[in-house]
């Protein structure tokens, strides 16, 4: 099936964020399946122009992703979900900040789901290599969201270091 470069680039788009795709090939090959020929060379060049990266999956392996979609672009929740169990590997919050461990490299991606996720909760991120912070909306818990991303991440959230317990709100310990 003959496809203009934006469907083809959409139709990437879309195989990444369904599924880890680790190379350039098998990624050939799953547009192959949906009937969309194209070479090693454009999907290279899709994915530079995408932007898409590569990132370290639990495990080892590596897979491509998008870190930067529109921010106005809601992601759907089970978007949210697939991205929170695949790259969070530990929690933490403090009053009204959440910290996300993940693997070295993938803290982009889930600091992009978060911030497209359209939880009211959350007022933003900040990305590093492998930690994101989250920034909670002003009379909302850290704690309790962080339990709700703990929840779809399939993780057991924590404290950080007993912040939300051993500090008086003023920065003493109890």
């Amino acid at each position: 099936m003959r496809v203009t470069k934006h469907q083809r680039q959409h139709r990437v788009a879309q195989l990444l964020e369904q599924g880890p795709v680790a190379s350039q090939a098998q990624l050939v090959e799953l547009l192959a399946a949906q009937g969309i020929e194209a070479t090693q060379t454009t999907v290279s060049r899709d994915l530079d122009e995408l932007g898409a990266v590569k990132v370290r999956l639990p495990g080892g392996d590596t897979a491509y992703a998008l870190p930067e979609l529109p921010v106005q672009q809601i992601a759907p929740s089970d978007h949210l979900r697939r991205v929170l169990g695949e790259w969070v590997v530990e929690l933490a919050s403090s009053e009204n900040l959440v910290v996300l461990r993940t693997p070295p490299g993938c803290a982009h991606v889930v600091g992009s789901a978060l911030d497209r996720s359209g939880l009211p909760d959350v007022i933003g991120t900040v990305a590093g290599d492998d930690t994101v912070i989250v920034v909670v909306a002003e009379g909302r818990s850290g704690r309790a969201l962080a339990d709700h991303l703990a929840s779809l991440a399939g993780l057991a959230a924590s404290t950080g270091r007993g912040l939300d317990q051993s500090r008086d709100g003023k920065g003493r310990g109890r």
